[in-house]
């Protein structure tokens, strides 16, 4: 069970929140698309998890971060728009910003013992 896992479920978690309190007219697409791109952060951590080769796993922490930027724009949006406030911006682009640096840092290390092998 993968810090970084733990980390993107408690984003998910206050995304859902968040998204709760969206005005009902732009609920159902606002909400729909944070929601997938939070949801996708998890998700392809989790498949990553459960692959067997470097090279898989290294794409699904991929897709993961993009989703985390897709995120992070879907939030900035709602700033934007005063649908949210900065003090809940600042929160879920702290914790967006963590899950992204995590993603980051296990993929640096998973091409680095890569290479390193190679390299023998």
């Amino acid at each position: 069970n993968w810090e970084v896992y733990r980390d993107a479920k408690t984003l998910m978690g206050m995304i859902l929140k968040i998204v709760k309190k969206l005005p009902q007219e732009y609920r159902f697409e606002l909400s729909s698309q944070i929601i997938r791109s939070g949801l996708s952060i998890v998700l392809n951590i989790a498949e990553g998890s459960g692959k067997t080769s470097e090279k898989e796993l290294n794409r699904f922490l991929d897709i993961a971060l993009g989703s985390a930027s897709e995120t992070f724009a879907a939030i900035d949006v709602l700033l934007d728009n005063g649908f949210i406030s900065q003090s809940e911006f600042d929160e879920l682009s702290k914790r967006l910003y963590s899950v992204s640096n995590q993603l980051g840092g296990f993929k640096k290390k998973i091409n680095s013992h890569k290479s390193s092998v190679v390299s023998r």
